[in-house]
């Protein structure tokens, strides 16, 4: 089992940056791919970026270039770093860990609780 919390949102004007965090716990030898996923009211959740356990990183291609997903994985943590913020990136963003590979993890994934980010114009 796997436990993901996410913080670092907030209300920030247009062009303005934030960096999102999200802290693993319980068993992270389960971590393997981690990512960002964000929904606008209204919106299904879409992804943002993924890291891998190597750290091979994936981002939309619309956000590519604002945002920088990264990881620590002595700390078992994932951060969003996004710069240039524009009002469409209102969201609530959420941490996602993709299911693990080892024999002891279960086969699905996990959550967080979602962080709001409100980008003002």
């Amino acid at each position: 089992q796997v436990q993901l919390v996410e913080s670092g949102g907030g209300l920030v004007p247009a062009g303005g940056s934030l960096r999102l965090s999200c802290a693993a716990s319980g068993d992270t030898a389960c971590v393997s791919t981690l990512a960002w996923f964000r929904q606008a009211p209204g919106k299904g959740r879409v992804l943002v970026a993924s890291i891998s356990s190597g750290g091979t990183t994936f981002y939309a291609d619309s956000l590519k270039g604002r945002f920088t997903i990264s990881r620590d994985n002595a700390k078992n943590t994932v951060s969003l770093q996004m710069n240039s913020l524009k009002p469409e990136d209102t969201a609530v963003y959420y941490c996602n860990a993709a299911p693990g590979t080892l024999f002891r993890c279960p086969g699905y994934g996990a959550w967080g609780q979602g962080t709001q980010v409100t980008v003002s114009a």
